[in-house]
């Protein structure tokens, strides 16, 4: 029941979404991309031609911030990597459009026993990987134990999402079996509630066990899936370029031929790239721009639902950081109001939890720590640094959903550390490493955020605080054996009436232990040309390009 509120709420967010949309003037002539059909070379002038032309409509430039890490979902957590392979893989079920109902997607449909322990899949008949060969339950099942036969550093997602690895005592998933070539059955050790939720996530989509084998560890630039469209090139840095799967399952999909991930991290270029015609959507859209794009008549602006939170990350086992009392400090020294006026246009709402209000569970009884620096100094004092200290404060390099401008927002937390005593030096890193250095413990306190992957509270506080995920989602190395059982219940229990009560007691636990400073919940927003269609701004933050076509 409680999953048809969150759908319901999320919908919800989506129709006032689509009532911000931009309506602009009659869309302009495509400029060409200078693309054509591939699968078009060997017809004769006046088919090139037609080709040419036709192609001036059908490929998607989309202009995003950052890179992608990786091509391999399992491996990575960032929504760069994740926002590439969406398109080039499949997983067991999938998202709805515009919402986290679960639907059918390479399984046709599925049943769950009475004691929640035994999931069996129908697998849909016919369908084959990038590389020719057949998709069937063996190659489920030899998805499923490559990462379940893996460790936290290598997949992480894997470890966050099903209590660890084979050989843990909190691993979910204890065996996968192909009960013949088209129906696969998951036993698990516990009752898991949003394991479906969980088996849709990108990163548990299904790869070519074949190219897995033939790649090895190059895998990650040689992507096989069973996706819409099909790996054909990545230029580190500057862009990745799927074409069109000719034979997936969905009939008459996808309508684009070919779709280009350029990487634009300045967010002012990327938005007059998309003015010029040069892109056709603009991801990350400053939310201080919305209102040009509005300007535009050949422009509209998406919205997507806000399912995130953005967050200061506080390395628990870091002195002075270690001390609950400094942290608590910290947390009434940053004022959140002020830097969403500053930054976010009002496209955001402060945080108090770590998860947004829009998911199931949220505790809105939590009372925030009050911007009081008063307050503050008191608690440093009490904590044994009355004249403050010194920190690094890492700055994202890269614009996110949750966060638009990571230097700038530091700057603003920066100066109020610095008038109780707190001396702060901003540093950064390229992405990829920012990432990794943060995951290993190596910040003071990083700028960081997560957009919600399944729509379920178990996939902000189990995934980025509970201590089975320090080294994998939990960067702030927080752990607190009493939120561990309370979460691990809420993880097991079907109630979902009892599960949002765990969840609220969870937060306030949190609260008390201030691991975090919550900083905001955003509404990102996009910006794409008018003669774009059916381009859904999913809330998880990526979006399968299948339905996306010109008029």
């Amino acid at each position: 029941m409680k999953k048809k509120s969150i759908f319901l709420a999320l919908v919800f967010i989506f129709v006032l979404g689509i009532a911000l949309v931009g309506c602009g003037s009659e869309a302009p002539t495509e400029e060409t991309q200078g693309e054509t059909n591939e699968n078009n070379e060997e017809t004769n002038d006046d088919q090139n031609q037609q080709s040419e032309e036709s192609s001036t409509e059908s490929t998607l430039v989309f202009g995003r911030g950052a890179d992608s890490v990786d091509l391999d979902p399992a491996l990575v957590t960032d929504g760069e990597s994740i926002k590439v392979t969406l398109n080039i893989y499949d997983t067991l079920v999938k998202y709805g459009d515009v919402d986290t109902s679960i639907e059918p997607s390479l399984a046709t449909d599925w049943t769950t026993s009475d004691d929640g322990l035994t999931y069996t899949f129908n697998l849909r008949e016919g369908v084959k990987f990038h590389d020719g060969t057949d998709f069937n339950a063996d190659a489920i099942v030899y998805n499923f134990e490559r990462w379940a036969n893996g460790e936290k550093s290598s997949f992480y997602y894997y470890g966050s999402m099903f209590g660890g690895f084979k050989g843990d005592e909190g691993h979910v998933i204890q065996e996968v079996k192909a009960v013949d070539e088209l129906t696969v059955e998951f036993t698990l050790s516990r009752p898991q509630a949003p394991f479906l939720q969980n088996v849709a996530m990108p990163p548990f989509a299904i790869a070519s066990p074949a190219a897995l084998e033939e790649h090895g560890e190059s895998f990650t630039e040689n992507p096989v899936g069973t996706g819409p469209f099909v790996f054909q090139e990545w230029k580190r840095n500057d862009r990745v370029v799927l074409v069109k799967n000719e034979n997936y399952w969905m009939k008459d999909y996808p309508k684009l031929e070919k779709v280009i991930f350029v990487s634009i991290p300045d967010n002012a270029t990327r938005l007059n790239e998309l003015i010029a015609g040069e892109i056709d959507i603009a991801d990350g859209v400053s939310p201080n721009d919305s209102t040009r794009i509005e300007g535009e008549g050949d422009l509209q602006l998406f919205v997507r639902p806000s399912m995130n939170v953005g967050y200061l990350g506080l390395t628990n086992t870091r002195p002075p950081f270690n001390e609950k009392l400094v942290r608590q400090a910290l947390n009434h020294a940053v004022d959140k109001e002020g830097i969403i006026a500053a930054f976010y246009a009002g496209q955001a709402v402060p945080a108090k939890n770590p998860l947004p209000p829009v998911i199931a569970g949220y505790n809105d009884d939590i009372d925030p720590y009050p911007y009081d620096l008063e307050k503050a100094k008191e608690l440093l004092a009490q904590a044994g640094y009355p004249d403050g200290f010194e920190m690094e404060l890492w700055a994202m390099p890269v614009p996110r959903p949750y966060m638009p401008d990571g230097q700038k927002v530091a700057e603003v937390i920066q100066s109020s550390f610095a008038q109780i005593g707190v001396k702060a030096k901003i540093v950064s890193y390229e992405w990829a490493t920012y990432l990794e250095k943060a995951r290993n413990g190596e910040a003071d306190a990083f700028l960081l955020g997560w957009t919600g992957d399944n729509g379920d509270a178990d996939n902000f506080m189990y995934v980025l605080l509970d201590q089975d995920n320090i080294g994998s989602n939990n960067y702030a190395y927080y752990s607190n054996p009493e939120l561990h059982d309370i979460l691990i219940e809420a993880q097991s229990n079907p109630d979902q009436a009892a599960r949002e009560e765990l969840y609220k007691e969870a937060q306030a636990i949190i609260h008390e232990d201030a691991p975090w400073i919550p900083l905001v919940h955003s509404t990102p927003i996009l910006g794409g040309k008018n003669n774009v269609n059916d381009f859904f701004a999913h809330p998880t933050g990526s979006q399968a390009l299948t339905k996306v076509y010109f008029d």
